[in-house]
């Protein structure tokens, strides 16, 4: 009878009689997650609210600097501001409307790599993903920098410290996203309604103590309009307002990350994902046309080493009880706030990763999932390219915010492109006339944005972010290209071997554990699993009388998207072997076999060997593995050494095992 066996976390005794690295890293990550736990969902996925905090902080972290930015260019025609704060708003709702519509289509997230990898191509859709990847990375920098430079101006301290204390920051993010994702999230969660608090007041407490001063507010700003139309005309009033409004375009960015991160959102995930739209959409478009009328509306002007906002809330402070408190307090909430916007890099950067690594355009690894069932290695390399990029550009964040305003707005116009010419060729559909107001809107705005962007901004480091993103792409192609031909010579050489066995569906016998037996581990049913069990009974005639196959259902960032699917994968892998087991009934073998679900395949894969050895004394197991005659370090990092991992873990249990190479030629 087979055996179906699942991950079980080590029990407390084990932990802290275990080696001191591992110990360190339970206290430091906490203990590995049980899937076989049909409740572990519930456990490790977000609520719209939670949601709306680890996704939301990234747009309203653009508060810092994105409404200033665009204030700042309009100079003396700042009665422009209430056109401006308008489109700001009308902005930010109309693409989280477009990327409702996303969410919707694409219940399984991916964003903007998937829509347009659907319905544009792959190759849309491998760059809007790197552009993508390089975005979220910059949104860990740009955001840590920006906290930094928060704190550094407003607290008294030696600022050659600031680049040591933000490579901290971003080391203690890292580590707590590798803990998982609702955790990281809840410990941050404080700073995120402090400063949506301080915020709430500063704007209502500005506007409404500015009431009585409406109609004369409303006179200057005809009188400055008319004054304007005079001076600049019609067209040069619409270039300053439409320069502005673009450069401000940092304001906007972040709402792609809730179609992005839909994985790690609560069922119905359609519905969790759009109610988070709505929350960020309605706090991000009233805080930020907030804080440009209340620009407007205190005739607040930027100062030497202070921003507009600090400014703001000494003027608006005065009218509260305890003001120095309260400025203090908005002042360091904002800076804190930053820090969490980098939330957004680490939850959605890795699952963009994780979907091009399953899609063979990125190497597989960055699909796994780790025992904390995080995608550890997407979360390790996207804090490992923040930290490149803070030390490349010493923490300069204004460099920074150039080099991360392009890329969002390139994905924005590449889905809602996708989307615009999707429902132009839905005829007769429902909602088509709508849909397509949306989407023609939200692509207009965003390709103005980043037109004028990339204009603006490509001699000031915007040649950066995009010579970085080509090169991203094409190093895309080259992996896909390697696995593709891999994969090809693999089913070239081995493609008879399916058929040289003759199998009728008929079971083996039960194998006899006083028999010497012969375990192989296989991963799936094809050429390299028939090449190592015809090999076994090549080099070891008649050696072997039973055969035992094992496999595990591994668990990664594709098939982790919920109960279902995690059923699933257990038919599919016992499907599979149930292939093996007639395999050995035509070679007239006794077999069965185990199998284990789990997201560390070594670790699973250990465990059934030593089960296995406990019932079957007489022992040796095999594995197959391709090799390479002229192998080199790409393919030690797009192939993983998961069979010499497994050898070295049973050899030091003085359990013997044969690696049986299948040369790719």
């Amino acid at each position: 009878m087979a055996v179906i066996s699942n991950f079980k976390p080590p029990d407390d005794d084990d932990e802290r009689k275990g080696p001191l690295s591992k110990r360190v890293k339970v206290a430091l990550l906490g203990k590995p997650r049980d899937i076989s736990d049909a409740s572990i969902f519930r456990h490790i996925t977000l609520i719209p609210f939670l949601a709306w905090v680890g996704l939301g902080a990234d747009g309203l972290s653009s508060l810092a600097y994105g409404p200033e930015e665009a204030f700042r260019t309009l100079g003396l025609h700042t009665y422009l501001a209430i056109a401006l704060a308008f489109m700001m708003a009308f902005t930010v709702i109309v693409i989280s409307m477009a990327y409702s519509r996303i969410i919707e289509e694409f219940p399984r997230g991916g964003g903007g790599y998937v829509v347009a990898t659907k319905l544009l191509g792959e190759r849309a859709g491998v760059a809007s993903g790197c552009a993508l990847l390089i975005d979220y990375v910059l949104t860990i920098t740009t955001s840590i920098s920006a906290a930094g430079d928060a704190f550094f101006s407003f607290l008294p301290l030696d600022t050659g410290w600031k680049v040591p204390v933000e490579i901290a920051m971003v080391l203690f993010l890292t580590t707590i996203n590798l803990r998982g994702v609702k955790e990281s999230i809840i410990m941050l969660l404080p700073i995120f309604l402090t400063f949506l608090l301080c915020h709430i007041v500063l704007i209502g407490v500005g506007i409404v103590a500015k009431v009585p001063e409406f109609p004369s507010t409303v006179s200057a700003t005809s009188e400055g309009f008319s004054t304007g139309l005079g001076t600049l005309g019609a067209g040069g009033m619409l270039l300053l307002f439409l320069h502005a409004y673009s450069l401000g375009g940092g304001t906007y960015t972040g709402i792609e990350a809730v179609s992005n991160g839909l994985p790690i959102m609560r069922e119905p995930r359609v519905q969790t994902g759009k109610r988070t739209m709505v929350y960020m959409a309605l706090s991000l478009a009233i805080t930020a046309s907030g804080l440009i009328l209340c620009y407007l509306l205190w005739n607040t002007r930027p100062q030497t080493n202070r921003t507009m906002n600090a400014v703001l809330a000494e003027q608006i402070g005065q009218l509260l009880p305890a003001s120095g408190a309260f400025v203090v307090l908005t002042l360091l909430s904002e800076g804190a706030l930053l820090m969490v916007a980098a939330q957004a890099g680490f939850l959605a950067g890795p699952q963009v990763l994780a979907n091009m690594a399953i899609d063979s355009w990125m190497p597989r690894r960055f699909a796994a999932l780790s025992e904390r069932l995080t995608t550890q290695n997407g979360i390790l390399l996207m804090g490992g390219c923040a930290l490149a990029a803070l030390l490349y550009t010493r923490g300069n964040t204004h460099q920074l915010v150039v080099m991360y305003s392009i890329n969002v707005f390139l994905t924005f116009s590449l889905s809602t492109f996708a989307m615009l010419r999707a429902w132009y060729r839905r005829r007769g559909r429902p909602q088509r006339r709508t849909r397509l107001v949306l989407f023609a809107v939200s692509f207009g705005l965003s390709a103005t944005i980043l037109i004028v962007t990339v204009y603006e901004k490509f001699p000031e480091g915007g040649w950066i972010t995009l010579c970085s993103t080509g090169t991203l792409v094409l190093l895309c192609f080259l992996i896909r290209g390697h696995y593709r031909r891999v994969a090809r010579k693999l089913r070239d050489q081995f493609a008879e071997l399916e058929t040289a066995v003759a199998t009728d569906g008929r079971m083996p016998v039960k194998p006899d554990s006083a028999q010497r037996t012969a375990a192989i581990l296989v991963a799936g049913y094809g050429g390299i699993g028939i090449h190592t069990v015809l090999n076994i009974f090549r080099m070891f005639p008649g050696d072997y009388k039973n055969l035992i196959f094992l496999s595990v259902g591994v668990i990664d960032s594709g098939t982790f998207k919920g109960e279902d699917e995690v059923e699933g994968l257990k038919k599919k892998t016992e499907d599979m072997l149930r292939k093996y087991l007639a395999l050995a009934a035509g070679l007239g073998v006794a077999a069965d076999y185990r199998m284990a679900m789990g997201a560390d395949v070594v670790a699973e894969a250990e465990k059934l060997c030593l089960d296995l050895v406990k019932g079957f004394p007489k022992t040796t197991f095999f594995i197959g593995k391709v090799i390479f005659e002229n192998e080199g370090w790409h393919h030690r990092v797009l192939h993983n050494e998961t069979a010499y991992s497994i050898q070295k873990r049973l050899e030091w249990a003085g359990i013997p095992m044969v690696i049986l190479p299948a040369k790719v030629r």
